[in-house]
């Protein structure tokens, strides 16, 4: 069971995941996953986390229910099915060291997608609805969203290089979509043996700062400026990645 500064650290981690999840297109949710990872076993981290995400994604359902896009939908959840599957078989031969590392690769480089992206270094050209675009981006968001919480990445490049696609449509896509690989995922991690009676103790206290934390996320999705939250965010996770691979590799 968490306890002392190690439940607040995790309270923190979970607050902002919900704030994410509620309104700011579940794109650093597993900032959460990187963070307890610093302090905890990877697979500890990712089982703690995955039952407050989808906790977060019913808590962020009915706000944005049936606004999303159907067909882009459809073809993440297919997709997310065979990287789910990729993740399973990886599991059962990666170090907990290997998983350090690539929890802390992807905490650095997503940070760096972004501002890429803001930047215009990295700028996907609008383009009309492709199912194999979906398909393969919903491949790689099941994969890196199996083993670290963290497939917003390739859902984002594939919602916004299409036209059209405006804040709420996008919120709305990424919720309906992860709270289905979430719920994979759980079916998954229940096979690997990675809940415990104590882990889901933990999931009890915390599960209140989730719905908190997504609630305020939704209120926060026209009031809070994006570039302040995501700032902050970004130098945790370049901190948190930089802390893992540390470990990962000494």
């Amino acid at each position: 069971m968490l306890e002392g500064w190690l439940w607040l650290l995790a309270a923190f981690a979970v607050f902002v995941a919900g704030m994410s999840k509620g309104g700011f297109g579940s794109g650093i949710g597993f900032v959460s996953s990187a963070i307890l990872a610093v302090v905890l076993e990877p697979t500890h981290a990712l089982a703690l986390m995955l039952p407050l995400l989808i906790i977060m994604d019913f808590s962020a359902l009915k706000p944005y229910w049936k606004q999303w896009d159907g067909p882009s939908t459809r073809v993440l959840v297919i997709g997310s099915v065979f990287g789910c599957i990729a993740g399973i078989l990886l599991f059962k031969i990666i170090s907990a060291d290997a998983l350090r590392l690539m929890i802390g690769a992807i905490a650095l480089l997503f940070p760096l997608f972004q501002l890429a992206r803001a930047r215009g270094w990295i700028s996907p050209q609008p383009r009309d609805f492709s199912s194999w675009d979906g398909i393969i981006a919903g491949i790689a968001a099941g994969f890196t969203s199996f083993i670290s919480h963290a497939g917003g990445p390739a859902v984002a490049v594939f919602m916004l290089s299409q036209r059209n696609v405006g804040k709420t449509l996008y919120q709305a896509t990424t919720v309906i979509v992860f709270w289905a690989i979430n719920l994979m995922k759980f079916a998954s991690y229940a096979y690997l043996g990675l809940f415990s009676w104590d882990l889901m103790g933990d999931v009890a206290l915390l599960a209140p700062v989730a719905i908190f934390g997504t609630w305020v996320g939704v209120k926060a999705h026209h009031a809070i400026p994006e570039r302040l939250f995501f700032g902050i965010t970004y130098v945790a996770l370049v901190l948190t990645g930089v802390k893992l691979i540390y470990d990962g590799l000494f």
